[in-house]
C-alpha cells in the first residue's frame, strides 16, 4: 500500500539526497551541460562550418512540406550535413531542433519510406554521439521514436528494433530508469500479434530491457533494497494500468514472463489454521511486488475491467495460473481494500454473460480440485453437508476454499457497490446482475446472497424515493430477476428476521424499526411473492410471526403513542397483505389427510412460536426438501386465528390502541372466513369481550361513547363469525339480541346530523348487522325501540330528543335508499362512491326484503308525528317530507301495506254498487283499522304538500303486487291513491249506520279527504279520465250528513277539473325533476329572463320595517336556528317581495351574513373530515345546503329587481336583449360613437355584482373541496365513504349555484374567477381548479367564455369600441394583461375539438386588435402566445378548411409580430438597468401563473418551437426570424452596454431561432457580430456555459467556414517594418490583442462544437500554431500570445480524439519544455514566456496529466516522474523529470513557498469514500487556495519570482506524486473540471 504520509509532504519531496555540489543530485539542468560543451567547440572553425551546414539543412524544413518526397529530400540533406562532421567532434549542433524535425518526420500519416529514412538519420546520429552522450540526451531523441511501433509497417519494424537494440537498450541503468515506462509502452504494440514474425524479437527486447535496468544482488548494500527487477515490473504494471490501447501486448508478455505468486504445497488443500511463518515466494515474484504490491492488483483489476472480452479472458487465465485466491500475496501482503478491488473486478466479468469468462472465474473462486490424499476430516462449508457422495465432497471442498479465501472480500465489494449513492440506473442494477450470475454456483452464490440480500433490496427502496419512474423500472427489472432466483426459504427467513427485530426493538430504536418495516412492506409490494411454495408454506409462517410480535408489541406500554401507532400500522399492513394473499387451502387440512383428527391447536406461547419459526429458517434455511415445517396445516391456521383474535381483543380493551381495532378486525375477519373451524377463539371468549366493551359505553352519555372505528371492528368481526359457518354460528340465536341492541344503540348515536363524518359507514354497519339477523328483524326492532324509548325515562318525552331521533332516522333513510339505488345501477359507474381504503364494511348489498325490512316500523313511527301539530318532531317531519327526493319510497311502504289488506282486496271497480257483500264474507280478518291507520298517514302527507310532493305523485308509478303488469297498465301514484281511497269508501258501505263501527265513518272521511286533496294538485288533470264524480255521486246516497259535505266538496273539485282543466297543467318532463333535496329553492337565476316583465305591482308596496334585516341576519347567524333553517329560508322567500327596490340597500349586509355563515359551516365540515377520530358536534350538512338556498334566493330576487329597473330606465337597449346575456358574439364593427352614459341604476348594479363576486368566491372554494384537494390534508380513511358522499353533494350544490350565476351575469362571474386564477401561486392548485370549473360548467362553454374574455379585455383597452351592453363594470381588480394571460391558460386547457366553436370569434378579435393596435400595445406579446396556442390546437384537429385556416392564422401571427415591434419600444434591451428590472419582475411573477407581458423575449422563446406549425410556409418563418433578429437580437448585441444587457432569456430566444430557422442569415450575422465583438469575453461564465456554447455549436454546424475564417485572420509573426519608428509598441500591442482574441474565439468554438467536428481543419490549425510559436518578444504578433496558444492546445486536447493529435506531440513537448525551463533564474528565454504564458503552460501540463492520452504517456517521463520512484525514491535518486529539476532549481535559488499553497498541496486529490474517484486538475485548487488565503493575492499581478515560489514550485514539486496517486487510485479523468477551468481562463481578461 502506498504510504500517503510520505508522498505529499513538499519538504520531503524537495530535499536533495546529497550536497548541492556533488554531481548528479545538484539541481543543474541537462541543457546547460550541452551548452558548455558546445561553447568549447564553437572556437573550432571546422565545427562552425559543420554547424552552419546542419543549420542550412534544417532551414529547408521551415517552408511547409507539401509531399512525402519533400520529407525524404530534407532528411537526405540533413543526413549529408551531419555526415560532414569532423571526426573528433562527436556532437550534433542544433540538437534540439534536429530532434524536433526528426520527430515530425515520424508522423503516422506519412508513408513508410519517410519513416525508414528518419530512422536511418537517428541511427547515424546515435553512432556519432556515442553511448554517454545518448544517455545524457535520451530525453531529446527518444520521444520522437517512442510512438513508431504503434503505426510502423512491416518494413520499418526491423529497422526500429535494430536501432533500439543497438543503441537504446545498451544504455546504463541510471539512464534508462526515468524513461523505463515510456520504453515499455513503446515496445508493447509489437506484442499484439503473437503470430507476427517480430513477436519473439519484441519479447527478447523487453527481456533485454529488464536485464538492463535490473540491479544485481551483489551490488552495494544501499541499492540492494530495490530488489532485482522490481522497478521494471512496477513500471510494467503502471503501463498496463494507464494505457488500455497497449493492454493486449502487455497481456501477451505477462503470460510468458510474469512470475507465479501461488504456493505449490498449498494446492488442493485448505489450511485450517493461521500459518505461523509467512510463505516464501520466488525472488522474481518478490521483486515484482516490491515495494508496492498494490500495483500488481491494480494491473489485474484494470485488465479484468477492460472493454475487450479477449483481454478479460486472458487476465482471468493469468489469475488462475499465476495469482490464485489462496496466494500469500492476496491473503497476507496486500490490504483488504485491495483484495476487494481485485475480487470486485473479477466478479464484474459475469455481466458479460459469457460462459468462457464465467468458467474461468469459477475456477479462480473455487480453487483447484482436491488432491486424492486430502484429509477426509476437512470441515465442510456446505449447507447440505449431511449428504454423502464424491460429487458433494468436491463441491464442499470448493465451498470451503471460497469461504476461507474469497467470501469476505467478495461480500464487502458487492456491499460497496450496493451502497454507492449513484443516481444512474445502470450502477444501481450492476450488483443485482452480478449476484444473479454468481448464483449459478451454489458454492459462491449460496454464501454471498444471505449477506447482501437485505442491503441490496434496501438500496432499491431508497432509490425508489428519489428516482423517476423510468429509472426505477429499469433497476426493478434487474432486482426482480435477482429476487426470483433466490431460494424461497432465504427470502422469507430474512423477512421474519426483519419484522421480528423491528417489533422487538425498544423505543430508542424507533427509526430503525420503521426503516425495517418499510423495507418489508416494499419487498412484499414490489416483488413476486406469489409462487405456490411461498403461498402455501412460507407466507402463513411469516404472517403468524408478525401477529405474535404484534401481540407482544400491543401488550407493552409504549410511551410514545404516535410512534407506536406508526410501527403498529406498518406491521398491520404487512400482516394484512400476507393474510389476504394466503389461499384457504394453506390453512385448512385436506379432507383425505385423516391421519390426525381435527383437534384443538396446541397451547403454545408467543415466544415458543417465534423460536420454532426462527429455528426453522436459521437451522434448516427454510428448506422444505430436507426438513419438516414447524407446524402442520391445521395447527398453523388455528394459531394464526388465535393470535389475530387475542390481538383484536387487546386493541378493543385498551384505550390507547382502540384506533387500531378496525385494522386488526380486518385481519381477524379474513382469517375467520378462510378457516371454518373457530375452536381456537373459544379461549379468548370474544362474546364476553364484546359485552364488556359495549357495557362500558352508553349512547345517552356521549362522552363515553365508543370510537366509531371500534364499532366498525365489532360489526365486521361479528358478521364474519356468524356467516363464515352458517350451520354453526359463533353466537347463538338466543344470545344475539342481547349483543345487537347495545351495539345498534351506539351506532345510532353516530347517525346524528351534527356528526356527519361517519354517516355512510354507520348505515352500512346497520345493514351488515341486519344481514346476520334478517330472520328475526332484530335491527328493525332495535331501531324501533330507540325511536320509542332511548333508555332513560327522564328524556322520553323531551321534544328536542324526539326531534333528534327523527333526524337520525332521516339520515338512515337517505343513505339506505342512496346505497340501494347505487347497487341497482352499474357498479363502478361515475356516480358510485369511493369505498374506504381500510374499512372492513362491504358496500351495502340489498337483502331480500329491501329497505322495508329495516325501515318500515321506524318510518311509520315517524309519520305518526304528523298527527301531532305544534311539536318539534312534527315540524321536522313536515319539512323533511316536503323536500324528500325519495318520497316515492315512503308512499311505496304505505302502498305495500294497503295492498296487502283484505278489506281492500277484490274491489277492482270504482262503482260502489258493484261492491257486494261477498268480499266481506270472504274476508276472514277485519283489517279496516289498519286501513284507516295507513290512509291517515297518506292524508297527513298530502295535507302539508310542496310542489315536489305533487310532482312525485303525478310522475312516479304505483308499486305493483305482481310483476306481470305491462307499462300501459301501470298507474301513477296519484291515480292509485284515488282508486284506493274509493275502495276504502266502499268498505261496509251497504251496512246499517247503526251496525257500523265508529272507525269506519272516520275511514270514509279520510278517504274522501284524500281524494279532495289530490284533486287540488296542480298536476291532477290526468285524473279527469276517471270520472270520479259519478261514483262519488252514487256514494252520496249512502252517506251520513257529515260525510256528505266532504263528498260534495270532492264532487265539486272533480267537476272543476273536468270542465275547467287548463292546458298547461301537464307535469314537466323527467329530466327537469329535482334529483336531490339540494334543489330545494324553486327560484332559479337562470329562469329570470323567461319571466314576463309586467309582474311588478302597479302600486309601490309599503317599505318593510327597519328591524326586519337585523332579524333576518340574526336568525341566519344564530347557532340555535341551525335545525330549522329551511323555515327561515321560506320566510325569507315570502318577505323578499316586500323589499321592492329597498333590497339594494340591504343586500350587502344580508349577503355578507350568508357568506360568513356558509364559510364557517364549510370550514367546520372540512375540518371534521381531516381529524382522525372525533365525536365533535358541528352544524349538520343540511345547514350548508339551506344557507346556500337562502343566498341563491336573495341574489335571484335582487337580480330580478335590477333587470326590472334597468329595463324601465334603459333607452338605448333593446328590451329583448337583457343585460348579461352570455351568448353575444364580438362584432367585427364596433360603433365607437355611442357615448356610454351612467344610468341611475349603476349603484344598484354595483351592489348586486359585488354580492355576485362574494358568492362566486365562496362557491368556488366549496367546489374545489375533494376534487382539487391536493393542498389539504388527507381525510380520515375510516370515513372515506362519508367524505366522498358529502363532498360530492356540496360540490354539486355549489356548481348549480355557479351555473345560475353564470347564466345571469356571465362576464362578472368570469372576471371573479380570473382574479382567483391570478392570485394563485404555482404550488397552489387553485389555478387548476379554476380551469377545471370553467370546463365543466354548462354556462361557461368555450363559445360563451372566449367572447366574454374578449369583452372584458375591450372594456379595459378600448371601451369606446364596445357595445355598452357588453361592457364590463370593471369591479374586479384585473388589468388587460392579466386577462390575456388568463385567456392563454384557458385556451390551453380546452380540448382540441372546442376550436370549432371559438375559431370565428378568435379570428374576428385578432383582426380587430390589428386594425387598431395602439390601445392594445400592452397585450400584444401575450396575444402572440395566444395565437401560438391556437395554432397548436388547430394542428390536432381536422375541422373546416385546414389550409385556409392555417394560412389565415399565420398571416395574423406575422402581423401581430410586426405590431409588437412597432407599438412597443425595445430600447429596454439596450440598458442593463432596465433589463435587470424586467428580470426581477419576471422572477417575482414566477411565483404566480401570470407571465409578465413586458417580457417579450420570454414569450417569443416559448413560441419558437411551434413557429413552423403556426406559420407553415418556410418564407414566413424566415421573415419572422429576420424580424425578431432585427428588432430584438441585433439592437441588444450592438448596444453600448453589451454584454451586460444580454440576459439568459435573450440567448434562449437565439438558441430557439437557430433550431427553427437554421439557414436564416439575420441571426447568423447577429451572432457573428456579437462573437467578434472584443467585449464578448466579458460575458459572465455561467451565461457562456449554459447559453452561448449551444448557440455557437448550432452556428458552427450550419456554417462550416467559421473556423477557417478565424484562422485566416491569424498572421505569421514578422519583424519587418516595426523595429523602428513612431508607434511601434502600440501597433504591436494592437496586433497582439487581435491575435489573442482570435485564438480565444477559436478555442471557444472548439469547446462548443461536438467532438471531432473540426478534425478536417486540424492540419491548417497546426500550421498556424507552428507559425505563432516562432514569435519573439520583438515580433508582431509577439510572444505575448503564448498564453492563448496554450489555451488552444488545451481546447484541442478536450475536443479532438487522441488518434488525430499525433502530429502535434513534437510541437507540444518542445514548447512545454521551453516554457518550464524559462522559470529558471538564469534562463535565456525568460522574456519569451510571460507569467500568464508560464501559468497556462503549467495548466496544459496539468490537463495532460489528468487526461493522460495514450500518446502523451510516451512523453510524460520528460516532465513528470509518475512512476514508483515518486513515492519510494532510491538511495541515489536524482531529479530527471523536468518538473522536479525546475522545482529543485527554484528551491536552491531560495524562492519562498506560500504557506497556503504548501498546505493545500499536502492534500490528496482522491476521495476515499467514493468508489471511483475523479482525477482532477492539481493546479486549480492551488491557485484558489493562494487567492483565497490570508494574503488575498492576485496571481496575475504577481512578479515572476513570487509566482514561481508561491504557486509553481509547490505544483511542479508535487505533480509527480499527485499523478502517481491518481493512477494508483484508478481514478477516472474529470473532463468537466478541465473544461470548466479552460472556459474560466478564456473569459478572464
Amino acid at each position: 500500500m502506498v504510504k500517503r504520509s510520505m508522498s505529499l509532504d513538499p519538504a520531503s519531496n524537495l530535499q536533495s539526497h546529497s550536497p548541492t555540489s556533488s554531481g548528479r543530485s545538484s539541481p543543474v539542468l541537462r541543457a546547460p551541460r550541452r551548452t558548455v560543451e558546445d561553447a568549447l567547440y564553437k572556437k573550432d572553425r571546422s565545427y562552425r562550418r559543420y554547424a552552419s551546414g546542419v543549420e542550412r539543412a534544417l532551414s529547408l524544413f521551415d517552408t511547409a512540406q507539401q509531399e512525402w518526397a519533400d520529407y525524404i529530400s530534407f532528411l537526405a540533406r540533413l543526413l549529408k550535413a551531419i555526415q560532414a562532421h569532423p571526426s573528433d567532434i562527436p556532437i550534433i549542433p542544433h540538437s534540439t531542433t534536429v530532434a524536433t524535425r526528426l520527430a515530425q518526420c515520424l508522423n503516422p500519416t506519412l508513408p513508410s519510406g519517410v519513416h525508414q529514412k528518419a530512422l536511418e538519420v537517428y541511427s547515424y546520429i546515435f553512432s556519432v554521439i556515442g553511448k554517454d552522450a545518448l544517455s545524457r540526451d535520451l530525453s531529446l531523441y527518444f520521444p520522437g521514436l517512442a510512438p513508431v511501433l504503434s503505426f510502423a509497417s512491416l518494413s520499418v519494424r526491423p529497422l526500429f528494433l535494430s536501432l533500439l537494440e543497438n543503441y537504446i537498450l545498451t544504455l546504463d541503468s541510471y539512464a534508462l530508469r526515468p524513461a523505463l515506462k515510456a520504453i515499455i509502452l513503446c515496445l508493447l504494440p509489437g506484442l499484439e500479434e503473437e503470430t507476427g514474425e517480430d513477436f519473439e524479437r519484441m519479447v527478447q527486447a523487453l527481456d533485454k530491457l529488464r536485464q538492463a535496468v535490473t540491479v544485481s544482488p551483489d551490488t552495494h548494500d544501499e541499492t540492494k533494497a530495490d530488489g532485482t527487477a522490481s522497478h521494471y515490473w512496477q513500471c510494467f504494471f503502471l503501463a498496463t494500468i494507464t494505457n488500455p490501447s497497449r493492454r493486449q501486448g502487455a497481456l501477451a508478455f505477462l503470460v510468458r514472463r510474469l512470475p507465479k505468486f501461488g504456493i505449490r504445497n498449498r494446492r488442493g488443500s485448505i489450511s485450517t489454521e493461521k500459518s505461523t511463518a509467512p510463505e516464501k515466494l520466488s525472488n522474481e515474484a518478490e521483486s515484482a511486488i516490491s515495494p508496492e504490491p498494490g500495483l500488481l492488483i491494480r494491473c489485474f483489476a484494470a485488465g479484468l475491467s477492460d472493454s475487450q472480452l479477449l483481454i478479460q479472458r486472458g487476465f482471468l487465465d493469468l489469475l488462475v495460473s499465476h495469482l490464485p485466491l489462496d496466494s500469500p500475496v492476496l491473503q497476507e501482503r496486500i490490504s483488504h481494500d485491495d483484495l476487494e478491488r481485485l475480487v470486485a473486478a473479477a466478479a464484474g466479468v459475469v455481466s458479460r454473460r459469457d460462459m468462457s469468462l464465467n468458467r474461468r472465474l469459477w475456477t479462480w473462486f473455487l480453487g483447484p480440485e482436491p488432491s486424492a490424499g486430502a484429509d477426509a476430516n476437512e470441515p465442510l462449508a456446505s449447507p447440505t453437508q449431511d449428504m454423502k457422495g464424491a460429487g458433494v465432497d468436491v463441491s464442499s471442498h470448493h465451498a470451503a476454499y471460497f469461504s476461507q479465501y474469497g467470501l469476505r472480500s467478495l461480500t464487502r465489494s458487492i456491499m460497496k457497490m450496493i451502497q454507492r449513492p449513484s443516481p444512474l440506473p445502470a450502477d444501481r442494477s450492476k450488483p443485482f446482475r452480478i449476484c444473479l450470475s454468481l448464483m449459478d454456483r451454489w458454492e459462491v452464490g449460496g454464501l454471498i446472497v444471505p449477506e447482501i440480500f437485505i442491503p441490496a433490496l434496501q438500496s432499491v427502496q431508497i432509490y425508489s424515493e428519489t428516482s423517476s419512474k423510468e429509472q426505477l423500472d429499469e433497476v426493478m427489472r434487474s432486482a426482480s430477476v435477482f429476487f426470483d432466483g433466490v431460494e424461497s426459504g432465504l427470502i422469507w427467513g430474512k423477512l421474519v428476521e426483519l419484522v421480528t427485530s423491528a417489533l422487538r426493538s425498544d423505543a430508542s430504536k424507533h427509526d430503525d424499526a420503521l426503516r425495517k418495516l418499510r423495507l418489508a412492506k416494499f419487498i412484499l409490494g414490489r416483488f413476486n411473492v406469489r409462487e405456490e411454495e411461498m403461498l402455501m408454506h412460507h407466507m402463513p409462517l411469516v404472517a403468524l410471526s408478525v401477529l405474535v410480535m404484534l401481540n407482544k408489541y400491543a401488550g407493552k406500554n409504549v410511551e410514545e403513542k404516535a410512534s407506536a401507532e406508526d410501527i403498529s400500522t406498518l406491521a398491520y399492513d404487512i400482516a394484512d397483505s400476507l393474510i389476504q394473499l394466503i389461499p384457504e387451502r394453506a390453512l385448512l387440512q385436506q379432507q383425505n389427510n385423516t391421519k390426525e383428527p381435527t383437534s384443538k391447536a396446541p397451547d403454545l406461547k408467543g415466544d415458543q412460536i417465534t423460536s420454532k419459526i426462527t429455528s426453522f429458517y436459521i437451522e434448516s434455511h427454510g428448506n422444505l426438501d430436507f426438513s419438516e415445517p414447524p407446524f402442520d396445516v391445521h395447527t398453523l391456521g388455528q394459531l394464526c386465528l388465535h393470535e389475530a383474535g387475542s390481538l383484536f381483543a387487546i386493541s378493543l380493551r385498551s384505550e390507547s390502541s382502540q384506533s387500531m381495532a378496525e385494522l386488526y378486525a380486518r385481519i381477524l375477519a379474513t382469517l375467520i372466513y378462510k378457516l371454518q373451524d373457530q375452536s381456537s377463539l373459544h379461549d379468548i371468549d370474544l362474546l364476553f369481550v364484546f359485552h364488556q366493551v359495549l357495557s362500558d359505553s352508553s349512547p345517552t352519555r356521549p362522552k363515553e361513547t365508543l370510537p366509531f372505528p371500534c364499532l366498525v371492528a365489532i360489526t365486521s368481526v361479528l358478521s364474519a363469525l356468524q356467516t363464515a359457518n352458517t350451520s354453526n354460528p359463533y353466537v347463538s340465536a338466543t344470545e344475539l339480541p342481547d349483543l345487537l341492541h347495545p351495539l345498534i344503540a351506539l351506532i345510532w348515536h353516530y347517525l346524528s346530523p351534527f356528526n356527519p363524518k361517519y354517516h355512510v359507514e354507520a348505515v352500512r354497519c346497520l345493514w351488515q348487522l341486519h344481514s346476520i339477523s334478517s330472520s328475526g328483524r332484530l335491527v328493525e326492532a332495535a331501531i324501533t325501540t330507540l325511536m320509542v324509548s332511548p333508555g332513560q325515562s327522564s328524556q322520553e318525552n323531551d321534544p328536542i330528543e324526539l326531534a333528534g331521533r327523527g333526524r337520525r332516522l332521516a339520515v338512515l333513510w337517505t343513505h339506505t335508499i342512496h346505497e340501494q339505488s347505487l347497487q341497482t345501477e352499474k357498479r363502478g359507474s361515475t356516480v358510485s362512491r369511493r369505498s374506504s381504503g381500510t374499512t372492513t364494511i362491504p358496500e351495502l348489498s340489498p337483502p331480500t326484503g329491501g329497505f322495508q325490512s329495516v325501515l318500515t316500523r321506524p318510518l311509520l313511527l315517524l309519520l305518526d308525528a304528523l298527527a301531532e301539530e305544534g311539536t318539534g318532531l312534527f315540524a321536522f317531519v313536515k319539512c323533511w317530507l316536503q323536500d324528500l327526493p325519495t318520497l316515492d319510497k315512503v308512499f311505496e311502504v304505505l302502498a305495500r301495506h294497503l295492498q296487502s289488506l283484505q278489506s281492500l282486496k277484490e274491489r277492482e271497480t270504482l262503482a260502489p254498487s258493484q261492491a257486494g257483500g261477498k268480499s266481506r264474507a270472504s274476508a276472514s280478518v277485519d283489517d279496516t283499522k289498519e286501513c284507516l291507520y295507513y290512509l291517515k298517514h297518506v292524508l297527513n302527507i298530502l295535507r302539508w304538500p310542496s310542489s315536489y310532493t305533487w310532482l312525485t305523485l303525478a310522475e312516479e308509478a304505483a308499486p305493483q303486487i305482481t310483476e306481470t303488469v305491462s307499462d300501459a297498465e301501470k298507474m301513477t301514484l296519484q291515480e292509485w291513491i284515488v282508486r284506493t281511497s274509493m275502495k276504502a269508501l266502499s268498505v261496509n258501505s251497504r251496512a246499517d249506520h247503526s251496525q257500523q263501527k265508529p272507525h269506519i265513518e272516520e275511514l270514509y272521511r279520510t278517504a274522501v279527504s284524500i281524494v279532495l286533496q289530490v284533486f287540488q294538485s296542480p298536476y291532477a288533470a290526468p285524473l279527469k279520465a276517471l270520472e270520479l264524480e259519478v261514483p262519488l255521486m252514487a256514494r252520496l246516497k249512502m252517506s251520513s250528513p257529515s260525510l256528505q259535505s266532504l263528498i260534495l266538496e270532492a264532487i265539486l273539485a272533480a267537476l272543476k277539473l273536468r270542465l275547467l282543466s287548463p292546458p298547461l297543467q301537464r307535469p314537466p318532463s323527467g329530466h327537469q325533476r329535482k334529483q336531490s333535496r339540494d334543489v330545494g329553492a324553486p327560484s332559479r337565476l337562470s329562469l329570470i329572463m323567461e319571466k314576463p316583465l309586467n309582474e311588478e305591482p302597479s302600486s309601490p308596496p309599503i317599505p318593510p320595517p327597519p328591524q326586519l334585516v337585523e332579524c333576518l341576519r340574526a336568525g341566519f347567524a344564530s347557532p340555535s336556528s341551525r335545525l330549522v333553517l329551511d323555515d327561515w329560508v321560506k320566510f325569507l322567500a315570502e318577505v323578499l317581495p316586500l323589499f321592492a327596490d329597498a333590497i339594494f340597500q340591504n343586500l350587502i349586509p344580508l349577503v355578507e351574513c350568508f357568506c360568513t355563515q356558509i364559510d364557517q359551516a364549510f370550514e367546520q365540515l372540512r375540518s371534521t373530515f381531516k381529524q382522525p377520530v372525533g365525536d365533535v358536534q358541528i352544524s349538520p350538512e343540511s345547514t350548508l345546503v339551506s344557507l346556500m338556498n337562502g343566498l341563491e334566493r336573495i341574489l335571484a330576487k335582487a337580480h330580478d329587481r335590477l333587470v326590472l329597473q334597468e329595463t324601465k330606465t334603459a333607452t338605448a337597449k333593446s328590451p329583448e336583449q337583457p343585460q348579461g346575456f352570455f351568448g353575444n358574439m364580438v362584432s367585427g364593427v364596433f360603433s365607437s360613437e355611442i357615448n356610454q352614459t351612467r344610468t341611475p341604476t349603476a349603484n344598484s348594479r354595483l351592489t348586486v355584482l359585488l354580492c355576485f363576486q362574494d358568492t362566486v368566491r365562496i362557491c368556488f372554494s366549496i367546489w374545489s373541496w375533494g376534487g382539487y384537494g391536493s393542498n389539504s390534508s388527507k381525510p380520515d380513511p375510516t370515513s372515506l365513504a362519508s367524505f366522498g358522499y358529502t363532498s360530492l353533494r356540496m360540490r354539486n350544490r355549489a356548481r348549480r349555484i355557479l351555473e345560475h350565476l353564470f347564466a345571469a351575469e356571465a362576464l362578472e362571474c368570469l372576471e371573479t374567477l380570473a382574479v382567483l386564477w391570478c392570485q394563485s401561486s404555482r404550488t397552489d392548485s387553485r389555478a387548476t381548479s379554476v380551469m377545471g370549473l370553467l370546463n365543466v360548467l354548462n354556462g361557461s362553454k368555450p363559445k360563451h367564455t372566449i367572447p366574454a374574455i374578449f369583452n372584458a379585455v375591450y372594456s379595459r383597452t378600448n371601451p369606446n369600441a364596445l357595445d355598452p351592453m357588453r361592457m364590463s363594470t370593471l369591479t374586479s381588480d384585473l388589468s388587460d394583461t392579466d386577462l390575456v394571460s388568463f385567456l392563454v391558460d384557458y385556451t390551453r386547457s380546452l380540448e382540441d375539438d372546442a376550436m370549432d366553436e371559438i375559431w370565428p370569434d378568435c379570428m374576428i378579435f385578432l383582426r380587430d386588435v390589428l386594425a387598431n393596435p395602439l390601445p392594445h400595445r400592452q397585450i400584444l406579446p401575450t396575444l402572440l402566445e395566444f395565437t401560438a396556442v391556437l395554432g397548436q390546437k388547430v394542428d390536432n384537429t381536422n375541422f373546416g378548411e385546414q389550409r385556409k385556416m392555417r394560412r389565415e392564422l399565420g398571416d395574423l401571427f406575422a402581423r401581430l409580430l410586426t405590431a409588437v415591434f412597432t407599438t412597443r419600444s425595445m430600447s429596454f434591451l439596450q440598458e442593463p438597468s432596465q433589463v435587470a428590472a424586467v428580470e426581477k419582475a419576471s422572477s417575482i411573477a414566477s411565483g404566480g401563473n401570470i407571465k409578465k407581458p413586458v417580457d417579450v423575449v420570454a414569450i417569443l422563446t416559448s413560441i419558437m418551437p411551434s413557429l413552423q406549425l403556426i406559420l407553415v410556409e418556410n418564407d414566413r418563418v424566415a421573415n419572422a426570424a429576420t424580424s425578431i433578429s432585427t428588432n430584438i437580437i441585433g439592437p441588444a448585441f450592438r448596444s453600448k452596454a453589451f454584454p451586460e444587457n444580454v440576459t439568459k432569456s435573450t440567448l434562449d430566444l437565439i438558441y430557439q431561432l437557430t433550431r427553427v430557422a437554421q439557414n436564416n442569415k439575420a441571426w447568423k450575422k447577429d451572432v457573428a457580430d456579437a462573437f467578434n465583438d472584443p467585449r464578448f469575453f466579458s460575458t459572465p461564465l455561467p451565461l457562456i456555459t449554459s447559453s452561448w456554447l449551444p448557440i455557437l455549436a448550432q452556428w458552427t454546424l450550419t456554417d462550416k467556414d467559421r473556423l477557417p475564417e478565424l484562422l485566416s485572420r491569424l498572421s505569421a509573426p514578422t519583424t519587418a517594418g516595426i523595429m523602428f519608428g513612431v508607434g511601434a509598441a502600440s501597433a504591436r500591442q494592437e496586433t497582439d490583442r487581435k491575435t489573442q482574441l482570435t485564438l480565444r474565439r477559436i478555442s471557444l468554438l472548439l469547446l462548443a462544437a461536438p467532438e471531432d467536428t473540426f478534425t478536417p481543419t486540424l492540419p491548417s490549425l497546426s500550421e498556424k500554431l507552428v507559425e505563432l510559436l516562432t514569435a519573439t518578444p520583438a515580433s508582431s504578433p509577439s510572444s505575448t500570445t503564448r498564453a492563448e496558444l496554450f489555451m488552444l492546445l488545451r481546447a484541442l486536447l478536450l475536443t479532438i480524439s487522441p488518434v488525430h493529435l499525433a502530429p502535434l506531440w513534437p510541437i507540444v513537448t518542445a514548447e512545454l519544455s521551453a516554457a518550464l525551463t524559462s522559470l529558471l533564474p538564469d534562463a535565456d528565454n525568460r522574456d519569451t514566456y510571460s507569467n500568464a504564458a508560464v501559468l497556462q503552460a503549467c495548466k496544459l501540463l496539468d490537463t495532460l496529466v489528468v487526461l493522460a492520452p495514450d500518446d502523451f504517456q510516451l512523453h510524460a517521463w520528460l516532465f513528470v516522474a509518475d512512476t514508483i520512484d515518486a513515492v519510494y525514491r532510491p538511495a541515489a535518486w536524482s531529479a530527471t523529470a523536468l518538473t522536479d529539476e525546475v522545482a529543485e532549481a527554484l528551491a536552491a535559488a531560495g524562492t519562498p513557498t506560500s504557506r497556503v499553497a504548501a498546505h493545500h498541496a499536502s492534500l490528496s486529490p482522491q476521495h476515499p469514500g467514493v468508489e471511483t474517484p475523479l482525477r482532477q486538475p492539481f493546479l486549480e485548487p492551488l491557485l484558489e487556495a493562494v487567492q483565497a488565503g490570508e494574503e488575498g493575492a492576485d496571481v496575475r499581478a504577481m512578479t515572476r519570482s513570487e509566482l514561481a515560489g508561491r504557486v509553481l514550485r509547490p505544483f511542479l514539486g508535487q505533480l509527480g506524486i499527485a499523478a502517481f496517486e491518481a493512477t494508483y487510485g484508478m481514478g477516472v479523468a474529470d473532463w468537466e473540471a478541465c473544461r470548466v477551468g479552460l472556459l474560466r481562463d478564456l473569459c478572464e481578461d
